[in-house]
C-alpha cells in the first residue's frame, strides 16, 4: 500500500473516502506488480512505467479511469476520452462499487495496453502494446 495514495483517500470527504479506500485495495489486490504513485495529483497504477489505472474526485462522483479502457468492449465504461484511448466510470456510493467487474476489467488493463509511456517522444502518437 502506497502511504502517499492512502493520504490522498484520507483527504476526501465523505462518501469518498471509503469509494477511494475500496477502489485501492482492489486495485492493489489485483495489480500486485503495479507501480502506484500519485500523479498529477491522483492515484495512479503503472505497469513497466505505463499507467494502467486511476482515480481522481470529480464533480461527477469518483472517476475510476483506465487509460486503454475504451478496448475493453465494457458497457458500464463508458465516459471515453475524445483525445486517446481511455475510458471511466463515476461512483457516487461505495454500494455502486462491484470488486468482480473492478477485477475483470484490471486484467483486461494488463492484456489491453497502448504506450502512453512514450506518447511525448512519439509526438502525441499512440501504440497498440498488447491485445
Amino acid at each position: 500500500m502506497n502511504t502517499t495514495i492512502k493520504t490522498y483517500n484520507q483527504n476526501q470527504p465523505n462518501p469518498y473516502l471509503e469509494i477511494c479506500n475500496q477502489l485501492m485495495q482492489i486495485i492493489d489486490n489485483e495489480l500486485i506488480e503495479a507501480e502506484s504513485k500519485i500523479w498529477h495529483a491522483h492515484p495512479v497504477w503503472f505497469l513497466d512505467g505505463n499507467p494502467i489505472v486511476g482515480y481522481s474526485i470529480q464533480k461527477a462522483g469518483c472517476r475510476l479511469m483506465f487509460w486503454s479502457g475504451a478496448d475493453f468492449e465494457e458497457d458500464k465504461l463508458n465516459t471515453r476520452g475524445t483525445k486517446f484511448k481511455d475510458a471511466s466510470i463515476f461512483y457516487t456510493d461505495i454500494n455502486q462499487i462491484n470488486p468482480e467487474e473492478i477485477e475483470r476489467w484490471l486484467k483486461k488493463s494488463k492484456e489491453i495496453q497502448w504506450d502512453y509511456k512514450n506518447i511525448v517522444k512519439r509526438k502525441g502518437q499512440l501504440i497498440k502494446l498488447t491485445q
